[in-house]
């Protein structure tokens, strides 16, 4: 559905966008994640036509974003950091401005019903934009996204500035939206990239970092396998029983509870299984198994060595 390749873009002497390559597929959420100044915005911004890229290509829906630029914008829906909107305009009219704008062929009434129950926005349509809350303001920003029924969808930041009811909310559409569309969802709150995506792409100074779904950055950052266990049984021979297992690189007793002891277990690959097998077989009992994975901020501090609280990157257009 959209395919990057060998991206590039320079600002004068510096280097915002460093040769990238990725693809998101058909019906994907792909979590878009970077430092302040990493290139996200400006790699976005490309994507969506808005802005030129110095080397390397992108292409929309099968369209060339420089080639084809009308069918590659037509394919996309682009919700900035900072929705455009008039805020004079009531919903209606806003929405139907847009609609204009577009240059859209579907039946205009049904199109823009269609919009507004999807984001949930009817209620508010007769009201003027500057009246209307931050969270509604947003969901305004996102109709006019799909206005013409784009394949794409891409998201700078949709919850930037939202209390967490208002995040939820968004957050809710954007998964309905994706059953119909193929979504870029850039966001500096690593937890709603978490519940939200399939799959993440970490750029760092303009290149990627990192590549793949939550689970698995997880485990190639970590290394290897860790699960925690509560086990009631003689701590010898349970701690005997896990070591004997194949792929277990290293058990450890790390805490004695009323329940049992708590071990650490440390393998080359998953297995719980096998730990069951064996404890069972030690004449322990498993009370409580976990996997330890790393958070998403636990990897993206490991891989862009940002230790700051991740902002909005508000740097990559000005630069």
């Amino acid at each position: 559905m959209i395919e990057v390749n060998h991206l590039t873009k320079r600002f004068g002497g510096k280097v915002a966008v460093d040769d990238l390559t990725f693809t998101v597929e058909n019906g994907e959420i792909l979590g878009f994640l970077g430092p302040n100044g990493a290139g996200k915005s400006t790699t976005m911004n490309i994507i969506t036509g808005c802005l030129s890229a110095t080397d390397g290509s992108v292409s929309v829906n099968g369209y060339d974003v420089l080639d084809e630029p009308y069918k590659a914008k037509r394919s996309v829906g682009y919700l900035p950091e900072q929705p455009p909107l008039y805020m004079d305009m009531t919903v209606d009219e806003y929405l139907g401005f847009v609609y204009e704008l577009k240059k859209v062929k579907l039946s205009k009434k049904a199109h823009l019903e269609d919009i507004k129950n999807a984001t949930a926005i009817t209620d508010v349509s007769k009201r003027r934009i500057k009246n209307l809350s931050k969270g509604y303001r947003q969901r305004v920003g996102l109709a006019q996204a799909l206005i013409g029924n784009p394949a794409v969808l891409v998201l700078d930041e949709p919850t930037v500035g939202l209390d967490p009811a208002q995040i939820i909310e968004i957050r809710n559409v954007i998964k309905e939206l994706a059953k119909r569309h193929t979504i870029i969802l850039s966001s500096h709150i690593l937890p709603e990239v978490s519940a939200v995506c399939n799959r993440v792409l970490i750029i760092n100074k303009g290149k990627i970092v990192a590549e793949d779904t939550p689970e698995n950055l997880s485990r190639k950052v970590e290394g290897e396998n860790s699960v925690t266990a509560v086990i009631d049984g003689d701590s010898e021979a349970v701690s005997a029983a896990i070591s004997s297992v194949e792929g277990v690189t290293g058990v450890e007793l790390v805490n004695s509870r009323s329940d049992g002891g708590e071990y650490l277990i440390k393998a080359a690959c998953d297995v719980r299984r096998e730990v069951s097998i064996a404890v069972a077989n030690s004449g322990g009992t498993i009370i409580e198994m976990k996997t330890n994975e790393l958070s998403l901020e636990d990897i993206f501090i490991k891989l862009t060595g940002d230790t700051e609280e991740v902002k909005p990157d508000e740097s990559d257009i000005q630069a």
